[in-house]
């Protein structure tokens, strides 16, 4: 049974590029030989990170991410059982959200900082949605 796991967290140093690019590379591994797809968007200090897989996979996964030192105030904001996976073709994309058009984020945030925190998993994932199809995610894997 295929599920999606959406989730936000705070990075422990705002701006640590080297703990970014490490979450994505330890992310691509274990993924790779697991079985789960996702995205990891990152900016102002915020992860959003969408993960699809079997559910076990998923859920040992989440496991591991809820003890990961390099992020704080994990919060689930969905979960679901799906029918096939919107991320199949990145073992781990990846999206700076400080790279992208304000107007992208302002169209599902009250303003043009991304606060997840501050919405539900639904309109998050819309905007993962919105990344998908203006081919803002990159590694693809």
């Amino acid at each position: 049974m295929l599920v999606r796991l959406l989730y936000v967290s705070r990075a422990v140093h705002e701006d640590d590029t080297a703990a970014t690019e490490s979450i994505l590379g330890s992310a691509r591994k274990y993924n790779m030989s697991h079985g789960i797809t996702g995205v990891l968007c990152y900016g102002g200090g915020i992860y959003l990170q969408a993960l699809e897989g079997g559910r076990n996979q998923v859920n040992e996964l989440y496991g591991i991410i809820l003890r990961d030192q390099r992020h704080k105030d994990v919060v689930l904001l969905d979960y679901e059982e799906i029918q096939e996976r919107r991320f199949f073709g990145w073992t781990m994309g990846h999206v700076r959200l400080d790279k992208l058009n304000p107007s992208i984020v302002l169209k599902y945030s009250e303003t043009e900082d991304l606060d997840p925190y501050a919405v539900s998993g639904h309109v998050s994932f819309s905007l993962l949605e919105e990344l998908m199809a203006t081919a803002s995610i990159v590694g693809r894997a």
